[in-house]
C-alpha cells in the first residue's frame, strides 16, 4: 500500500460533537500542539514553558506568586516549572526586594537569547495556524475567544 495515500476518515457518526465549541477548541488545540512540537521540539520547549519565559521577560523581577496568578497555575506547579528552566540555565531566582523571602525571576543571558529565537519560530507557527484566515478574521477569532471565561484574562 502506498504510504503517501491520504487516509480515509472513518465513517463514524460524531453526533453533536462537531457543533460544540469545546470540541472544536480541543481539535484546534491538538493541531496547535502538534505544529508547536514539530516547530520547537528540537529545542525541548512546550507552549507552557514558552509562555512562562515570555511573561518573565516582559516582567523581569516578577515573583513566583505573581507568575502563578498570571499563568493560572498553582504555586507548586510554578516551582516545578521554574526548577526546570533554572536547571536549563534559562531563568534565575533572586531574592525579591523588599520581601527577601520571595524570589524575583529573571531571564539569564542564555534565556534571553533562546527566547528571541523561540519568538521568531512561534510567529512562524502562528502564521501557519492562521493561513486560512484573513487578518480581520484572525483578530475576530482572538476577540471571540477572549470573551469565553473573561475572568481568566
Amino acid at each position: 500500500m502506498d504510504t503517501k495515500m491520504k487516509r480515509k476518515k472513518p465513517d463514524i457518526d460524531l453526533d453533536l460533537l462537531p457543533a460544540l465549541v469545546g470540541y472544536q477548541l480541543r481539535l484546534a488545540q491538538i493541531a496547535i500542539f502538534r505544529d508547536f512540537s514539530s516547530t520547537l521540539g528540537e529545542l525541548n520547549m512546550t507552549p507552557g514553558l514558552f509562555g512562562v519565559l515570555v511573561i518573565i521577560d516582559a516582567n523581569s523581577g516578577l515573583t513566583q506568586n505573581a507568575l502563578a496568578k498570571a499563568t493560572h497555575l498553582d504555586r507548586s506547579t510554578v516551582v516545578t516549572v521554574i526548577d526546570k528552566l533554572e536547571q536549563r540555565g534559562l531563568v534565575e531566582r533572586r531574592a525579591a526586594v523588599p520581601d527577601r523571602r520571595a524570589y524575583a525571576l529573571v531571564l539569564t543571558e542564555a534565556g534571553s537569547k533562546l527566547l528571541k529565537r523561540l519568538k521568531m519560530l512561534v510567529l512562524e507557527h502562528e502564521q501557519r495556524l492562521c493561513k486560512n484566515l484573513t487578518n480581520t478574521e484572525r483578530g475576530q477569532l482572538v476577540r471571540l475567544l477572549q470573551r469565553i471565561f473573561p475572568e481568566l484574562r
